[in-house]
């Protein structure tokens, strides 16, 4: 199909966004990678998202969507590649969807994701302004605690694996390296292990610093129960069913960066989890109060309190929604580690309302965390913002803001 469509007669020339609808493939050098991965190039003014390009990526394109403001597409053709373009180490790679980015070289993700980041802050957040970005990484292959696998099939035709990208396509696998080695090393046992029983739809697996494996659900010829992580004084119980973060190499600069230095009356741990924050912070605070929505999660916040003798925390076991309005004015530390999909209208408002001394927001989403911070801005100023690559090989980043509460009084209006 043609490059250009020439207007006939003195009918006008079509919109970039109609010409883009005409066209099956199109030429284009990619200029950034986003937030999640994608890079981003533009034909004609009209950004056009391709996965996994890179920027200075020339590349060939087949469209796959067409939207009036914006495309997508994926790559037909690298016609010259950009700097720190490699071949994928894993051979599942172009298949699977679990990892966006092992096209390029393990250093030069951390560098374009940060940028994503401060693009995006700026972009949706408003913050043009802001500090510098302190960067941390580890290890990037074999650093992941905890996998979600899937199953499909049984008996001899039983198939364990990922979805493909974008998909609920299963896709087999027999290695994956970006696992711990003990996760290595039982995924290629998992196929005969479950032929002899009714597989699960889905299999969640977590490794301990012992190396020793939990499962769930419960599968017979399967380790269950829970498992333990220390990192510094403190050790964290935990099983396969709870969400704790999956980088181990990352685990002390994600509490040092969160945490931080100061000390104070009170802090309060909302989206608390099994506690990874709040057993420090109730060395730095008089008394902390977790606050997790998972009753498991909160189960094992009080397992683990008890265990590290902390008899200062306090857990609530309910959803941060539901008990935000028992947060008191002025308190010393209010520290936020949100699903994705970040914070709610309810909880922003409230936090502007009750102004804490310091505020430390945890995000693992770029474009939530700058919604929320153009919302919380008005009533707080961006101190530290650190970056840290939990997720090698993957288009996400975890990001940990800190925030001290403004002098000046604001009404917290509408979120």
């Amino acid at each position: 199909m043609p490059d250009a469509i020439k207007p006939k007669g003195d009918a006008p020339r079509p919109s970039a966004a109609d010409r883009l609808n005409s066209l099956e493939s199109v030429d284009i050098t990619v200029d950034q990678l986003v937030a999640g991965g994608d890079g981003l190039g533009r034909f004609e003014g009209i950004p056009i998202f391709v996965p996994r390009s890179a920027p200075g990526d020339h590349l060939r394109v087949r469209l796959t969507e067409c939207k009036s403001g914006y495309g997508r597409g994926e790559i037909l053709e690298i016609l010259s590649p950009g700097p720190g373009r490699r071949k994928p180490p894993c051979a599942h790679f172009d298949d699977c969807g679990g990892c966006d980015l092992q096209h390029l070289e393990d250093a030069h993700q951390t560098k374009l994701k940060v940028e994503a980041l401060r693009e995006t802050l700026a972009r949706l957040g408003g913050l043009r302004d802001l500090p510098r970005i302190r960067v941390r990484a580890s290890k990037p292959w074999a650093y992941r605690l905890r996998t979600q696998l899937h199953c499909e099939g049984e008996g001899k035709d039983l198939r364990i694996g990922y979805r493909a990208r974008k998909s609920h396509r299963l896709v087999p696998v027999e290695a994956c390296p970006i696992l711990v080695p003990a996760l290595q090393q039982l995924l290629p046992k998992l196929p005969s292990t479950l032929e002899k029983t009714k597989a699960p739809r889905r299999v969640d697996l977590a490794v301990g610093d012992d190396g020793g494996v939990t499962s769930a659900p419960v599968i017979e010829g399967l380790p269950h129960g829970e498992v333990v992580v220390t990192e510094g004084e403190h050790s964290y119980a935990f099983d396969a069913r709870c969400f704790f973060q999956g980088h181990r190499g990352l685990l002390s600069a994600l509490l040092e960066e969160t945490v931080g230095p100061w000390t104070g009356e009170n802090a309060f741990d909302l989206y608390a989890g099994v506690g990874l924050f709040s057993l420090p912070l109730a060395k730095r605070y008089e008394r902390v109060v977790s606050v997790e929505g998972d009753r498991l999660a909160s189960r094992y916040g009080r397992t683990n309190a008890r265990r590290n003798r902390l008899g200062q925390i306090e857990v609530q076991a309910k959803s941060v929604e539901g008990w935000i309005q028992h947060l008191p004015a002025g308190a010393s530390r209010v520290v936020l580690d949100p699903p994705r999909a970040g914070l709610s209208p309810k909880v922003r408002v409230a936090i502007l309302k009750q102004r804490p001394q310091r505020l430390t927001y945890v995000s693992c989403h770029p474009a939530t965390l700058a919604r929320d911070l153009r919302s919380l801005t008005r009533g707080f100023h961006l101190t530290h913002l650190s970056a840290l690559d939990l997720f090698p090989q993957t288009g996400h980043l975890e990001a940990v803001a800190q925030l001290e509460r403004s002098e000046t009084e604001v009404y917290p209006g509408p979120p």
